[in-house]
């Protein structure tokens, strides 16, 4: 229980995380005689919906019940304990010791190291809600045999769904927000896509490839653009044995690399395209000596997304207390210098910084009619509270203890 934030949301009972930890002792014991004799029947999930970042749509999120996310939670950890030893190297997110910033790193080494001319940028279509439940068992029950969790994981995917007081029965798909749902998803796909191509796929390329996953978010890397082209095809085919698709809008095969910047250049471009990976805008340039590299910058919508998200917290906290205020603010910049922090990133970094320091401004002047805060005082309000100024937290020197090859 410890590990659930206080904050968190209650399910469908309505209970709280502090609640149900003063009552722990009393309904964990229940639990634990209903699991070990395959009688514990989870409640349905709350549904909620989330706005998708820079879009009118929105994203469903499943809230399970306090006490059955301790146990999802609890669950998880052992099986990941089993999976770890499973995981290939090529599969980031969701695992011990595995971010997104491991998998960018390895990107960057496997494009400026490898022979590497083509990349194929691919999204999963409604990935979550597609899992098929009869496959996600076979996969389940291949490599654990206790029955006592095998049925825990059946009703988990079987639970159901409340919204707004009605209940809709689970056919497909595992709701996001579960402990266990992200783990069931690298179960999934570590089956369907990361065996596949390491042991069906690369013995049969002419060239090099490399796959890098960050759960349902993918890259392929290849020498060849023919064997590219022959993957893209195949891998239509695979996904669709298992109930699945690619998103077309985020689903592309681009020419890149340091051989992909040579050809540019002999035919008179000036760059290839530009790759996208987990919130950045990855392109070919060149370091200090003129040698090939990947360069990095914060992702527009991303940024865009950034910079809208702490002028609204702005605007909702303009009548704090000044100290109360600054500190909202670093802690919103801290954690955005924290991920897109990555070397060669800067000048992005500091696109946050003046917008938000532009904005805090304009948010003062606003606290009244009469209430219009000079430069200078201005400039004397943020050398009593300063705004953490960027800062890389991963430099070119460390870039390469994140990757995993």
């Amino acid at each position: 229980m410890q590990h659930i934030p206080k904050q968190s949301a209650p399910g469908i009972d309505g209970i709280t995380q502090e609640e149900a930890s003063k009552d722990f002792a009393n309904w964990s014991e229940e639990m634990l005689r209903a699991v070990h004799r395959k009688g514990y029947k989870p409640p349905a999930v709350n549904r909620v919906w989330i706005p998708k970042p820079g879009k009118a749509e929105k994203r469903p999120l499943g809230v399970p019940c306090i006490a059955d996310r301790a146990l999802q939670r609890s669950t998880a950890e052992v099986l990941n304990a089993i999976y770890e030893q499973d995981f290939l190297d090529c599969s980031f997110g969701g695992r011990p010791g595995r971010g997104q910033h491991h998998a960018l790193a390895t990107l960057n080494e496997i494009i400026s190291g490898k022979k590497v001319s083509w990349v194929l940028e691919a999204d999963l279509k409604h990935f979550f809600g597609s899992l098929d439940h009869q496959w996600m068992m076979t996969f389940v029950e291949h490599r654990i045999g206790d029955p006592r969790i095998v049925r825990l994981i059946q009703r988990w995917l079987k639970a159901g769904v409340m919204e707004d007081g009605e209940f809709y029965a689970s056919k497909e798909g595992t709701p996001q927000g579960g402990s266990i749902s992200v783990l069931l998803s690298n179960i999934y796909l570590h089956y369907v896509l990361d065996l596949w191509f390491e042991k069906a796929v690369k013995p049969r390329l002419k060239g090099e490839a490399y796959l890098i996953r960050y759960i349902d978010d993918f890259i392929v890397c290849f020498q060849y653009r023919a064997d590219a082209n022959r993957f893209h095809e195949a891998l239509k085919k695979r996904l669709h044995k298992f109930k699945l698709e690619l998103e077309p809008d985020k689903t592309r095969l681009i020419e890149f690399g340091r051989f992909a910047s040579r050809q540019a250049k002999a035919q008179g471009k000036k760059k290839p395209e530009t790759l996208y990976f987990l919130g950045f805008t990855h392109f070919c340039t060149r370091n200090r000596k003129g040698n090939f590299m990947v360069g990095r910058k914060t992702e527009k919508k991303r940024l865009r997304r950034s910079i809208g998200k702490i002028q609204t917290t702005l605007r909702l906290i303009r009548h704090w207390p000044i100290p109360e205020q600054v500190e909202k603010i670093n802690q919103m910049l801290r954690g955005h210098y924290n991920y897109y922090g990555m070397a060669g990133n800067l000048k992005s970094l500091y696109k946050v910084y003046q917008a938000t320091d532009k904005y805090w401004h304009k948010m003062l002047c606003s606290r009244s009619r009469k209430g219009y805060v000079t430069w200078e005082r201005y400039a004397q309000i943020k050398s009593w509270f300063p705004i953490v100024r960027p800062r890389i937290s991963i430099p070119y020197k460390e870039l390469k203890l994140y990757v995993i090859l």
